[in-house]
């Protein structure tokens, strides 16, 4: 309830109580009532002693001192007052109450101001403001929303930021200027008036914004982008204004428009309506920002995971003149991040986040914060003082692969099933030249796959070779090949839906994307994603003739069938491997880098630690209707999309990380 509502409430109760209290002392001292012929009967027995006559209505005291009350007839009794005066009775009479003009313009003026009110309390509800007259007020539609932050609120210091080195570096600057503008303006430099942040989410761009406040020690407006668009027209304009007329009275200060892409899209495409409100906008960002009028010391710092769909016009130099990328951390920058995260809960001696880092290709610092908040949450569960390495292990498993689902049982059948789609990924990625390694090969189901295959590379990789991506073509199908080998064709679940759809787009991307085909060379033959957003025109789509597409289909329908052949000429080879690994899952359902490396010399796989042969898991009864799925071919973690009974794929679109090859190469 807002305070306008209490306010109301309250003035209610407070008239009820004091209405009830009057009424209480009224009825009190209230004088008896009598019909107008008794009074008359009275009057002439010489029993009334004074009348006070107000109107119609007579009060009156008798002989003994009583009160009484009578109301007279509407029509006049001109003998009342002679026999009034006939029997000494003392008359009074009462002047009629005047209202004065003030009584009488409020009381005709109270409909109008009602309404009124009434109109400006739905109009503040619908702009979202406070109570009171202040910034949240019914007629501030136009102030800004920026809250202001001072020393005492921010904490966050570049100690509190890690992964992220070049980009502290740049953003330092702006701190030393604050703190001593002199030192550049006698070389006649001049500060960056706009500083943009560009990065996948989760990296820290807020995070960063917030630590330059901090070291800092001036004041620190933080917005969103879309708190400056309203349904009224030109509402965000005036707030872009009354911002930066806040932020000149505290210059020096920092502005920080977080999600800048919601007011800051590129114009020319609106047809009307809530598009030119939020033009608008951006047109006075853009003054604000290199208008006639210089904002001396005032720095706009903006974030955003989409630099794509921003307007040429606010990126250019004397308006955001410095971009600065804030991408995913290396494995320094993850050790580091984890550094800043572990320093919060107690850990154990055995953990190394060197090991955790090298095993967390592509997480972000959000990722990495969340894995260490898995892991308390296990080692809670397991009444544990401290955070030890097998709860980080198994908090990124759950992150990479999923949750397991220890309540789910499936039948023999459908295990060993899932243990050849499974064995045959890990054959084939563990042959393919320059295939990541197989990190973790499981059937126990997590999150909606029942058995995942787990790659992830020696180190970190920004970009792909064509070996890279055939030998991950071949090892999507290694799943379908070894059921089909196994379980003859009529056998093939439908559980490899998914694995043919990123065999499909890998090969697809190769030929129209990429340029890795001789057949169509190197030629962008797909729309350009970015370029729906920038005020259309002609595209790389537009090359496509009929003839360019049925020669598109037959190239990728060439690679697929020679990495299909590849796949299945080597499970032929290694029948015996695919065999052993099966019956290793069937044993232990879970196997590591080292049991799959006895297997592929050759060797029967050493049993996990603290294995007992009592342990082995048995069969049960089916639970669930699925068919298995399969885990990412490539080092980003596992392919959590499903397939239904149909054999349709599934409507969710498989999670996968920044590393992944379905986004293509660094710079594609």
């Amino acid at each position: 309830m807002n305070d306008m509502a209490k306010n109301l409430v309250l003035w209610l109760v407070i008239a009820a109580v004091l209405l009830t209290v009057f009424n209480n002392f009224s009825t009190e001292s209230s004088p008896q009532a009598m019909n107008y012929s008794q009074f008359v009967e009275q009057v002439q027995d010489k029993q009334v002693r004074s009348v006070t006559i107000d109107g119609y209505t007579i009060n009156g005291e008798r002989s003994d001192g009583t009160q009484f009350k009578t109301v007279r007839p509407a029509a006049q009794d001109p003998k009342l007052m002679d026999d009034l005066l006939a029997n000494n009775v003392t008359v009074v009479g009462k002047e009629p109450e005047q209202q004065s003009i003030w009584s009488r313009l409020l009381i005709a003026s109270f409909p109008i101001l009602l309404i009124l009110g009434i109109f400006m309390f739905f109009m503040r509800q619908m702009q979202g403001g406070g109570g009171g007259g202040g910034k949240g007020g019914p007629m501030s539609f136009g102030k800004s929303k920026a809250k202001l932050l001072s020393n005492e609120q921010i904490k966050t210091t570049f100690a509190d930021v890690a992964g992220c080195d070049e980009a502290k570096e740049e953003v330092e600057e702006l701190v030393d200027f604050l703190r001593e503008p002199t030192k550049f303006e006698r070389l006649g430099g001049a500060i960056p008036r706009g500083v943009l942040m560009v990065g996948p989410p989760g990296t820290g761009k807020t995070l960063l914004a917030k630590s330059i406040a901090g070291e800092a020690k001036v004041p620190f407006f933080s917005i969103s982008g879309s708190d400056f668009v309203e349904m009224f027209v030109g509402v965000g304009a005036s707030r872009v204004r009354d911002m930066f007329e806040q932020a000149k009275k505290q210059a020096p200060c920092i502005i920080f428009i977080d999600e800048i892409d919601a007011v800051g899209r590129s114009r020319g495409g609106g047809m009307g309506g809530g598009n030119d409100e939020r033009e608008q906008t951006l047109n006075q960002l853009l003054v604000e920002m290199d208008g006639f009028e210089a904002n001396e010391g005032v720095i706009v710092i903006a974030a955003t995971n989409r630099p794509d769909v921003l307007d040429p016009a606010l990126l250019r130099p004397g308006r955001f003149d410095r971009q600065v990328m804030v991408g995913l951390p290396d494995i320094r920058g993850r050790e580091h991040i984890l550094g800043v995260h572990l320093r919060k809960v107690p850990l154990g001696n055995d953990v190394k986040p060197q090991l955790i880092a090298r095993g967390t290709p592509g997480f972000s610092g959000a990722d990495l914060a969340n894995l260490v908040n898995e892991a308390a949450l296990f080692a809670a569960r397991g009444n544990k003082r401290v955070v030890g390495m097998d709860e980080l292990e198994e908090a990124k498993d759950k992150i990479m692969m999923g949750a397991e689902r220890k309540s789910m049982v499936m039948t023999n059948k459908e295990k060993l099933n899932t243990a050849y789609h499974e064995s045959g990924h890990a054959v084939i990625g563990l042959i393919m030249p320059e295939h990541d390694p197989v990190y973790k090969v499981t059937i126990i189901p997590r999150g909606r796959a029942l058995g995942v295959t787990m790659f992830l590379p020696e180190e970190d990789r920004y970009s792909l070779s064509r070996q890279q991506i055939i030998s991950q073509i071949c090892s999507l199908f290694g799943g379908r090949i070894a059921e089909e080998m196994t379980l003859g064709p009529n056998g093939v679940t439908t559980g490899a839906s998914n694995d043919i759809k990123r065999a499909t787009e890998l090969a697809h991307n190769m030929v129209a994307k990429w340029g890795l085909s001789e057949e169509m060379g190197p030629l962008m033959y797909d729309e350009d994603e970015s370029h729906q957003f920038m005020g259309g025109g002609q595209s790389g789509g537009m090359l496509k003739s009929g003839d360019t597409t049925t020669r598109l289909d037959k190239e990728v329908r060439k690679i697929i069938d020679s990495c299909y052949a590849q796949a299945y000429q080597i499970l032929e080879d290694n029948r015996d491997k695919l065999e052993a690994m099966t019956e290793a899952l069937m044993k232990y359902e879970t196997i590591d880098a080292g049991q799959l490396k006895d297997i592929m010399d050759g060797r029967d796989p050493r049993p996990p630690e603290g294995w007992n042969d009592d342990d082995s898991p048995g069969g049960g009864s089916p639970l669930v209707d699925e068919k298995p799925e399969v885990a990412s071919a490539a080092g980003s973690g596992p392919d959590e999309g499903g397939a239904d009974d149909d054999g349709d794929e599934d409507d969710e679109t498989p999670r996968r990380r920044p590393s992944d090859p379905l986004g293509g190469p660094a710079g594609s």
